[in-house]
């Protein structure tokens, strides 16, 4: 009743009752006088005229009860429309929890204590995100995916209380718990990913997800939990670079680092459209013969100050963001144009990113640079490491098919370092094996490295492949696997990585060199 009357209905009802009952007074005060007219104008008529105004009040009188029962109906039905509405608005649809505009509303004082119902003090944000999810998605579907999700919120529901476990979206979950001690946060992160990541049974099939756990606590590190949420999300962060099934408390210095990354972030992409990221070349020599064979292509970026950045970190942050791609075109297709003033005998060596390998467009980008800078694709060497081919195993093989159809070469880089090398070459077609620089640099003074080089140089005469061996820095490394038969040298004791400027000289001076030892 206390919402109809404060509507606009309700407020009509006041005053019409209010200006009725201010009738009802005047006529009392002056009944008297108005009897008197009525007489006069009715000649003894005024008992019908009363009784009809009578009977007409009560009906009116009944007519708007009616109207008002009606009304207040309506507006229930309107409260619980809206309220409806208000939940599914504030509720994931599939696991039916509470979502990030839920989150946004909550307040530390909507936590109440466990025994009493005073509000909580002290909160801990932990933020949820799955690791592995979307190859179960590849594998199962979208459907299920949606059961593996469903799973993963009831187990997340079971060790912390269901109102206050929300879904963000996708496959990123938070958690809120009241009054934790900092040892029973830590057991609770383990927790968590011990859960999460138990096997799920989807159909006939058995399947499982790991977990990163990111948390921060209120008031050590906010004073609202928004606040908190932001730093449990930078946690996260740092849990997922350590690896899979990590976890990590909120600490100051990891604020700066997203500070950081964020910075290098715009600048990366502010480098890419203004093309400051470029192809330097290092070169590839012929072992038996002393020829220079070709060229490795390596991004280098030289920022504003003219310091340079190194690869490792603003590739890793174009994997992250997306950029990858557009970066690996814009080089490519820059390397493929330089190799065009090169020898035609010289070979143009290229890094593929593991984040590309999972694009199903990649053998289509490579041959459409190939066809407009005009390279032939046999003077392409597309490089791939072993634990790109790990992600999606089917559409590497796929990928390399398509490559190696239209005259490409393949390398299988970083030999040895990665995960199961055998059953690589058993299963992808390479044309070539580069032994990382990490079994080059003891090779000499290290027996059981020297052995592994040996076992991998027996292993590719066997497969008939090629091998390239990269970091030689010294004259005794170059000795050895010159002795071990090595069909490719790569390293700074050939030379370290140039710009095309300089590229042109090198190859002139290394054309000298070699005559002048053949004389």
């Amino acid at each position: 009743m206390r919402d109809f009357l404060k509507s606009r209905a309700g407020r009509q009802l006041i005053q019409v009752s209010t200006f009725g009952l201010f009738f009802w007074l005047i006529c009392l005060i002056f009944r008297e006088t108005i009897l008197d007219l009525v007489q006069a104008v009715s000649a003894g008529k005024a008992h019908l005229i009363i009784i009809t105004l009578i009977v007409a009040g009560i009906a009116s009188f009944a007519y708007s009860v009616l109207r008002i029962l009606d009304m207040r109906n309506e507006m229930v039905s309107r409260r619980k429309a809206f309220d409806e509405a208000d939940r599914i608005a504030t509720h994931d649809h599939l696991t039916k929890l509470p979502n990030r505009y839920a989150f946004d509303r909550l307040v530390l004082s909507d936590l109440r204590g466990p025994a009493e119902e005073s509000a909580s003090q002290t909160a801990t944000v932990f933020s949820i995100d799955l690791d592995g999810f979307k190859k179960v998605n590849d594998l199962l579907g979208h459907q299920g995916g949606d059961i593996l999700l469903k799973e993963v919120s009831r187990r997340i529901c079971a060790l912390a209380e269901h109102e206050c476990v929300f879904r963000f979206g996708g496959d990123e979950f938070v958690a809120v718990a009241r009054d934790l001690p900092p040892e029973r946060e830590e057991l609770l992160a383990q927790l968590l990913i011990h859960s999460v990541s138990r096997p799920v049974r989807i159909g006939t099939l058995s399947t499982e997800v790991g977990a990163s756990v990111g948390y921060a606590r209120l008031p050590d590190h906010g004073s609202s939990l928004e606040e908190i949420c932001h730093r449990s999300d930078i946690a996260l962060y740092e849990a997922k670079n350590r690896g899979h099934n990590q976890y990590a408390l909120f600490q100051p210095e990891m604020q700066e680092k997203v500070a950081e990354r964020a910075k290098l972030e715009g600048e990366l992409r502010r480098a890419i459209d203004e093309g400051k990221i470029e192809p330097f070349y290092q070169p590839l020599i012929n072992l038996r013969t002393g020829d220079l064979c070709g060229f490795e292509a390596l991004a280098r970026w030289r920022n504003n100050e003219g310091t340079f950045i190194p690869p490792q970190q603003f590739i890793t942050v174009a994997e992250e963001t997306g950029l990858i791609t557009v970066l690996f075109e814009q080089l490519l297709s820059r390397a493929c144009r330089d190799a065009q003033l090169w020898s035609e005998a010289a070979t143009l060596s290229f890094n593929v990113s593991p984040v590309q390998i999972e694009d199903r467009l990649l053998a289509q980008r490579i041959l459409h640079i190939l066809q407009e800078t005009g390279l032939p694709a046999s003077r392409l060497e597309i490089e791939i490491t072993e634990n790109a081919l790990m992600g999606d195993p089917d559409l590497a093989a796929s990928t390399i098919e398509h490559l190696h159809a239209a005259g490409i070469q393949v390398a299988l880089d970083d030999f040895g370092t990665g995960y199961s090398s055998l059953s690589q070459l058993a299963r992808f077609k390479f044309d070539k094996i580069k032994i990382d620089k990490s079994f080059v640099a003891a090779c000499t003074q290290n027996d059981k490295n020297a052995k592994i080089i040996d076992a991998i140089l027996g292993l590719s005469r066997s497969l008939n492949l090629k091998t390239t061996v990269e970091g030689i820095e010294e004259n005794a490394q170059l000795a050895y696997f010159l002795s071990q038969g090595c069909d490719i040298g790569q390293g700074y004791i050939f030379g370290k990585a140039m710009p095309q400027s300089d590229v042109i000289d090198f190859v002139a001076a290394r054309r000298h060199t070699l005559a002048a030892q053949h004389a």
